[in-house]
């Protein structure tokens, strides 16, 4: 397992940049959308290779970590955030604006991620012991369609209802999900180039057959 932590440590540092750049809304041709959009499917990509090499369970240990790594990085922003500036210090507002992030978006990141990666993780697992092994591109497609669907319906849905116009709510929600999923798509041959290149090198490519797939189930075991 030489590049689990390398693979693990990547998709973590992909995570916590994506929740802090997602601060930002922009709109680029006929796309409505938050700064995490262009980085976070990266994430995803990470994620289906660490599912389809190593398994659900040790995909789950990297999904729970990424989850308490951004708890933490929150709790500092925050901490920070209220910390008192020095007097010759003008940038408390800018500060406040980008990293001061809210209870609200934390929440709607948080669930947004823990749902959509392991539903992810579930049905690329799943797909595999059904194609055995085979046809890969259906499972990081089909799995990132419906994990990726669930987190923005849920991201955007927590952070911004009642915040923005129910119309430019459900446009950004297409807007970030057609994006997301046409990048996986796109994406698809540098997907199957990693996966063959991290089999190959850990000569590791596990089935989920006798798997418990309770999210919460984590063990010692899974971590090591």
């Amino acid at each position: 397992m030489r590049l689990f932590p390398i693979l693990m440590a990547l998709f973590v540092t992909i995570l916590l940049v994506s929740n802090t750049v997602a601060v930002k809304i922009t709109h680029v041709g006929p796309f409505y959308f938050d700064g995490a959009t262009i980085l976070f499917p990266i994430a995803y990509i990470f994620g289906d290779v660490l599912t389809e090499v190593y398994g659900y369970k040790r995909s789950r240990v990297v999904v729970w970590t990424g989850f308490f790594a951004c708890i933490i990085m929150s709790l500092v922003y925050c901490l920070v955030g209220i910390l008192p500036a020095a007097a010759d210090w003008q940038q408390q507002n800018a500060y406040t604006a980008i990293l001061g992030q809210t209870p609200r978006i934390v929440v709607a990141s948080l669930v947004a991620y823990l749902c959509g990666e392991f539903i992810n993780a579930y049905i690329l697992s799943k797909m595999k012991i059904a194609t055995k092994g085979r046809f890969l591109w259906t499972r990081t497609i089909g799995s990132t369609m419906v994990g990726q669907g669930v987190d923005t319906v849920l991201f955007v849905a927590i952070a911004f209802t009642g915040v923005i116009s129910s119309n430019l709510l459900l446009y950004m929600i297409v807007s970030n999900y057609v994006f997301k999923t046409a990048f996986e798509i796109l994406a698809t041959p540098l997907t199957y180039a990693a996966v063959g290149f991290v089999k190959k090198a850990e000569s590791v490519d596990y089935y989920d057959v006798d798997t418990d797939f309770n999210p919460f189930k984590v063990t010692f075991k899974d971590m090591v």
